[in-house]
């Protein structure tokens, strides 16, 4: 079929016709289908079963340096889980805190704490006049949703297939020192899944930022989720804290890592991986607000993960699991409107999501039609800082939770979704 744009009024509405009728059927189906969230399957879940046995006994509760993990204390952690999260994130295990379970937790404390206390010795963010975050869009909504708790001001930064715009980010941060940080998902990005290239991991790491306390949020929360396993986006994304470093800005980065979507997404590790400056500032709060996290938990990780390689190749078990399920919505998506010039989206070789572009000024519409059919996706806006999104285009897929056989099924329902409401907007110009 010829793109629905070069339809004349008389076709437009012929095939109105046929695809209501369709999406009618449908519905009347009464489904019950959900793409809203990132949330691994059970399958998936299954795959850390062994977890809940590693530790069986009393003497199985202690550490290699012998700190027994039912008692107080370990505030950072214990150390083989600070050496695995280093392995995972790239950094040294002494410039590793781990957590509890979710780095968005750390993330909002970090946030919160340079709002009190300032960031290693400068003032406090809650007594300037301003503050403000860059934010790559579309991005992760529940990045956009810290800042707004505490009120910052969201500067939107296009994303480009290499990372943020580059230019554009040097530019505002250099002029202007109200701008105290950037939101970055560096690896297979949510929602598009794309990975920063080398330069523009260089070009972060070396900027010159008007705020001496600016700091760059480095949340690689899918950096081992790879799809597959001979096709990556580069094999080792470049390390921003080696990068920082050598262009003395060592103290610029936060970087953020869990285990939520490798072992259990509820009951995780997340760690924080920064200079040993930004490391000893935020040991010095931390005393304050718990005596230690769960150190059985680090320790059930850590007996089961056993080290990088153990934690690769459980990955392959899960990129198993959820490369079909990709591959079934991408098939759907080629298959139905591919050609016909009423959406993009994104084929990402990794991470949790895929992105989708409709017509402009047709996201909201789509999704409320998809949902009227019985299929649940992320709200239209949610991509975007205070869930504004500029074009009303963006939507964010979510394809880990259903089996591929929902899965089916609801692309079959979005893309219906996504013609009815394309086809009436192109009706309004004819």
């Amino acid at each position: 079929m010829k793109p629905y744009a070069q339809l004349s009024k008389e076709e437009l509405l012929t095939l109105k016709d046929e695809v209501a009728a369709a999406y009618e059927e449908v519905k009347a189906k009464g489904l019950q289908l959900d793409m809203s969230r990132g949330k691994p399957a059970a399958d998936q879940l299954n795959l850390s079963e062994d977890m809940l046995t590693v530790i069986a006994k009393n003497e199985d509760t202690f550490a290699e340096n012998g700190l027994d993990c039912r008692n107080y204390g370990g505030p950072v952690g214990i150390l083989e889980a600070r050496v695995l999260m280093g392995e995972i994130m790239g950094a040294p295990a002494d410039q590793v805190i781990i957590y509890g379970n979710a780095s968005l937790t750390i993330m909002f404390d970090t946030v919160s704490r340079s709002f009190t206390h300032g960031v290693m010795g400068s003032t406090p963010w809650s007594k300037l006049d301003k503050v403000k975050f860059l934010c790559p869009v579309p991005g992760y909504d529940r990045h956009f949703a810290v800042t707004e708790y505490f009120g910052v001001e969201m500067i939107n930064v296009p994303m480009t297939t290499e990372g943020p715009d580059m230019d554009l980010v040097e530019k505002l941060v250099a002029e202007d020192p109200s701008i105290k940080g950037i939101w970055c998902v560096p690896k297979y990005s949510n929602p598009q899944g794309y990975t920063y290239s080398d330069e523009t991991v260089r070009r972060l790491a070396g900027m010159k930022p008007a705020a001496a306390d600016f700091r760059i949020y480095w949340d690689n929360a899918y950096g081992i989720h790879h799809l597959y396993e001979e096709d990556q986006d580069q094999d080792q994304l470049l390390n921003i804290l080696e990068e920082c470093e050598k262009a003395g800005n060592q103290d610029m980065v936060y970087m953020f890592a869990s285990t939520s979507k490798v072992t259990f997404a509820g009951s995780g590790i997340a760690a924080m991986a920064a200079s040993s400056g930004n490391i000893e500032d935020a040991k010095k709060h931390l005393g304050f607000q718990i005596i230690g996290y769960d150190k059985l938990n680090q320790l059930r990780h850590v007996k089961f993960l056993k080290n990088l390689a153990g934690v690769q190749e459980h990955m392959k078990k899960h990129a198993a699991i959820l490369r079909p399920k990709f591959e079934t919505v991408e098939q759907v998506l080629e298959q139905e409107i591919g050609g016909l010039g009423i959406g993009s989206w994104t084929c990402p070789k990794g991470g949790y999501f895929i992105s989708f572009d409709a017509m402009e000024g047709c996201a909201k519409s789509i999704v409320a039609k998809a949902k009227e059919a019985g299929v649940v996706m992320t709200g239209a806006g949610a991509t975007y800082p205070y869930k504004k999104d500029p074009k009303d285009s963006n939507i964010r897929i979510a394809p880990s939770c259903p089996t591929p056989e929902e899965l089916a099924t609801a692309a079959s329902v979005f893309v219906l979704s996504v013609k009815l409401v394309s086809i009436e907007k192109l009706l309004e110009t004819k």
